[in-house]
């Protein structure tokens, strides 16, 4: 059995591909400073990968969202989050607070992804 490894380091891979799985690394944003545009760039991110990987966001039985506030940030990102789903195709999801790995980060997301067939 054959793990493919995309976008890698000597820390992390951004995807792991096994089997007909494909792992994301929790995908943060660049310069965005609001938790709006950080959501955008993170889900942009999130679909060159899966794209890869020989997947999508139709493709998703699993997300894990992190939120530095969830008080202020969870709405606007469930906005766009929403608006990214198409429509039928929402993964289960688990949404928390958390304290990201930078100060600017306001939003993280890690999936799960089935590759097409």
């Amino acid at each position: 059995m054959t793990i493919t490894r995309i976008n890698s380091n000597s820390r992390l891979s951004g995807a792991v591909v096994f089997q007909n799985l494909v792992f994301l690394s929790g995908q943060v944003p660049g310069e965005g400073r609001d938790v709006r545009t950080q959501t955008e760039e993170v889900l942009a991110r999130i679909d060159a990968l899966l794209a890869e990987a020989g997947s999508d966001k139709d493709h998703l039985p699993n997300a894990t969202i992190y939120l530095n506030n969830i008080q202020e940030g969870f709405a606007p990102m469930n906005e766009v989050w929403s608006a990214w789903l198409s429509p039928g195709q929402a993964p289960t999801r688990t949404t928390l607070q958390a304290q990201l790995a930078r100060p600017d980060v306001l939003v993280e997301i890690s999936v799960i992804a089935v590759r097409r067939t």
